[in-house]
């Protein structure tokens, strides 16, 4: 994704584009595509807009703005906590998508599927830059939306042999083994004792406090963590941090909202941020990965990666999607 890049034609308008559009027009693989494009392209994610919050009376309003070469957009997402006793979904949004010289409104995409397919994305990248080659044994913490789309996406990217899922519900977690097992993936629960084995860990959850024991995980393994978006919770404990190569988005927002990285910058199990390596380092070429000791991808979700994930969606859908497939937004 270029700052010369073309635009497609259209004349019909912004375009609405619903959740199972989107999730049919991008796999994993051209997810983590455009988000590696962008990288390559030389982009700084420590240039990216922070993204901005509004406390509401049930809970939380976030803005997610950026700027990408022709393109413009922002999300908007509303995150409810109480939702899970109403059976409405906890994070709900709409994308806006802008572009050409002027700005013109593109579409409107569901901002809950866009961020379900990026969040998994983000984490697979970063995974596929810190892991080695060859076949990978899945343990996935968490039983809710993340944790599924976590593992289609893992599943998506990797050789991966065995999917072992451990949440705080064992009903709940055998129906996602199941899910998966439909899909042809051999799944199973299991307990915390898993990680021992694993060579992919992928932390899915709203945990406050550390999951499991970082002296289980293995010096080969790759640990991802997505779950903890606030500075005073944490899914990894010390013992892991410190010692693992901690890669995280930007250092920027790792020191605003990352809890596992800013708890163990205070603790001192990370020495200063000069130790931490960001996944723009490896793309780039700057950094290069020790895999005689674990690895972990700390995530919050930025701004860009929104963008240049539904830029992908767009472009595919406008370029190749049946007529049917978007329709105009109603004036």
């Amino acid at each position: 994704m270029s700052a010369t890049s073309t635009l497609p034609t259209i004349s019909a308008g912004p375009l609405f584009v619903d959740g199972p559009t989107i999730d049919a027009s991008m796999s994993t693989t051209q997810a983590v595509n455009a988000l590696e494009a962008v990288l390559l392209s030389g982009f700084n994610p420590e240039e990216d807009s922070p993204r901005s919050r509004v406390d509401t009376t049930s809970g939380l309003l976030m803005q997610m703005p950026s700027t990408l070469g022709d393109y413009v957009g922002s999300k908007l997402l509303t995150i409810t906590p109480g939702n899970t006793h109403v059976g409405s979904p906890v994070i709900q949004g709409l994308y806006v998508l802008f572009g050409g010289g002027d700005q013109r409104p593109l579409a409107v995409m569901d901002g809950t599927t866009l961020t379900g397919m990026r969040t998994s994305a983000v984490s697979a990248f970063g995974a596929l830059q810190l892991a080695t080659p060859g076949p990978k044994r899945l343990v996935v913490f968490g039983t809710g939306v993340q944790a599924w789309e976590h593992i289609r996406a893992f599943t998506d990217v990797f050789e991966v042999t065995s999917v072992e899922i451990i949440g705080r519900s064992g009903e709940r977690a055998e129906a996602l083994a199941e899910r998966a097992r439909s899909r042809g993936i051999d799944a199973r629960t299991a307990g915390v004792d898993a990680v021992r084995h694993a060579d992919l860990i992928v932390c899915c959850t709203s945990a406050a406090e550390p999951l499991f024991d970082g002296r289980l995980v293995a010096d080969s393994a790759v640990v991802v963590a997505m779950g903890s978006h606030v500075p005073g919770e944490r899914e990894l404990d010390d013992a892991l941090m410190e010692r693992a190569t901690v890669c995280v988005e930007s250092l920027d927002s790792a020191l605003r909202e990352a809890g596992d990285v800013v708890m163990a910058l205070t603790s001192g199990a990370i020495a200063a941020p000069t130790e931490l390596v960001t996944v723009a380092d490896l793309v780039q070429g700057r950094a290069r990965i020790d895999h005689s000791r674990p690895a972990v991808f700390k995530t919050t979700g930025m701004p860009w990666e929104d963008l240049a994930v539904a830029t992908a969606v767009y472009t595919a859908l406008t370029t190749d999607a049946p007529a049917n497939a978007i329709s105009p937004v109603s004036a």
